[in-house]
């Protein structure tokens, strides 16, 4: 595992269902699969330049998906939920 933070955070996750935790100040990024909670937590620190209070990981499993009649896959990938201190935000998030 490299200590290079921009590498442990893949993609911020813009969904429908992220931007309702926006209201509790909650994040969601895709993070590298091998990261530990601390890394992340330093990663969002740093990047971002902001105080983490908590973080919470979800690891999503690889399955099937059919389009029409073509059968693909959606890829393996772990979600963090990362939840900001109080008067701290995330800029590329404003206006989601």
């Amino acid at each position: 595992m490299s200590s290079n933070y921009t590498e442990i955070i893949r993609r911020p996750l813009v969904t429908e269902k992220g931007s309702q935790h926006l209201k509790d100040n909650v994040y969601s990024f895709e993070v590298l699969s091998e990261a530990s909670k601390g890394q992340i937590t330093k990663a969002i620190e740093e990047v971002f330049k902001v105080k983490v209070d908590t973080v919470r990981t979800i690891n999503s499993r690889k399955r099937a998906k059919r389009v029409g009649r073509f059968l693909g896959s959606v890829t393996h990938y772990k979600k963090a939920l990362v939840k900001l201190k109080e008067g701290h935000k995330i800029k590329i998030f404003e206006g989601v």
